[in-house]
C-alpha cells in the first residue's frame, strides 16, 4: 500500500510576523492567514500579540509558523530544500534569502550539472537552493 502525504515546514520564531514577511518578500508569495494567542480565551498575559498559527506560501510552497514560547536555537540538523526549474529563479531566491544571511556555499554550477547554494538566513534557517538540470526536466515529463 503506497501512502501519500504532504509535507509542509512548520517554522517556531522568536518573531514570526517578521520571519513570514522576510520569506516572502525573499521568495516571493502571500500571508494567507494569522492567527494570535489574542484570539483564544482566556490567553495568558504574556502571549498578548503573539502569534499562534500563521501560514504562508513562497515560492509555491505552503508554510506554517508559530511565535515559539520559549526562545529558539537553531541546530544544525535540518536544511530546508528549494529545488526550482530556472537557474535564475533560484538564484534570485538565493540572494533573496542571504540577506543579512550567512553564505555556507555560493550559488554556483555544480559537478553534478545543475547550479547550487546554501545559505543560513538572518534567523538561522539553514537552505539549500537548486535548479534542476535540463535532464531531471525531461525525466518529470
Amino acid at each position: 500500500m503506497n501512502k501519500m502525504a504532504k509535507l509542509s515546514p512548520y517554522l517556531f520564531s522568536n518573531n514570526a510576523r517578521e520571519q513570514a514577511d522576510f520569506y516572502v518578500t525573499a521568495l516571493g508569495g502571500d500571508i494567507i492567514s494569522s492567527k494570535t494567542y489574542d484570539e483564544l480565551p482566556d490567553s495568558a498575559p504574556e502571549l498578548k500579540g503573539r502569534v499562534m498559527h500563521l501560514e504562508f506560501q513562497a515560492a509555491g510552497v505552503q508554510f506554517y509558523m508559530a511565535d515559539s514560547a520559549k526562545r529558539v536555537e537553531h541546530g544544525n540538523s535540518i536544511d530546508l530544500t528549494l529545488e526550482f526549474n530556472t537557474k535564475e529563479d533560484a538564484e534570485m531566491a538565493f540572494n533573496g534569502l542571504a540577506d543579512n544571511g550567512r553564505i555556507l556555499m555560493p550559488f554556483e554550477k555544480m559537478f553534478w550539472g545543475s547550479s547550487f547554494g546554501r545559505l543560513e538566513d538572518r534567523y538561522g534557517v539553514r537552505w539549500q537552493i537548486s535548479a534542476m538540470t535540463n535532464e531531471e526536466k525531461e525525466n518529470q515529463q
